[in-house]
């Protein structure tokens, strides 16, 4: 049995179940099959980051928009800084990098995430939250209650050291210069004229 065989049997059979990484995108899964032995802490986070944002969602501290908004850019910032701090900032990075790699697949194969399809400036919005939340994580190496890291990635989203998806009050995506995107029009589409704006634009 070669070496990556082995790993994959490792994976497989200590790390996920079978359903769990056949639902990775290719590029996650290669990342996976590079990082076996933190891969299963990395699932870990991952699940009690997304736990604690669908708490925040629930309570709307911070608004319910999981789609561009400032509950997503949260969840990606404190996502990363969650990471990084646990296995590392150029891991938990590649992690990110991979996860967008798979949004760009899914696009391409029509796959919803988050009950909408993916497109450039929504990837574009993830990568930079991934960044700043690495980046903030250097604030956060001597901390140990889980809340003060979190409170630490709110200030940075409430201050608009975060990115997100401008929209106006009716929840319409808008053009930097404020016109409103007719998504009838762009159905489908990758490159969408929708703008991306600090955190605390309101």
């Amino acid at each position: 049995m070669g070496k990556y065989a082995l790993i994959f049997l490792f994976i497989s059979t200590n790390l996920f179940s079978q359903s769990k990484f056949s639902k990775l995108s290719a590029p996650e899964k290669r990342w996976v099959l590079f990082h076996p032995f933190v891969a299963k802490k990395a699932f870990k986070i991952t699940q009690r980051v997304l736990f604690e944002v669908d708490s925040l969602k629930n309570a709307g501290a911070i608004g319910r928009d999981n789609n561009g908004g400032k509950l997503d850019a949260f969840k990606h910032a404190y996502w990363m800084n969650c990471l990084g701090l646990a296995i590392g900032k150029k891991k938990a990075l590649k992690l990110g990098m991979a996860h967008e790699k798979g949004n760009y697949i899914q696009w391409k194969r029509k796959f919803l995430e988050d009950s909408i399809l993916p497109d450039s400036v929504s990837s574009e919005m993830d990568k930079q939250n991934n960044e700043i939340g690495i980046r903030l994580s250097e604030k956060c190496k001597h901390i140990h209650f889980k809340g003060e890291i979190a409170y630490i990635v709110m200030e940075a989203l409430q201050t608009g050291k975060l990115v997100v998806i401008k929209k106006d009050v009716s929840g319409n995506y808008l053009t930097c210069e404020g016109a409103v995107v007719n998504m009838s029009e762009w159905k489908g589409k990758w490159n969408i004229p929708k703008c991306l704006v600090p955190s605390s634009f309101d």
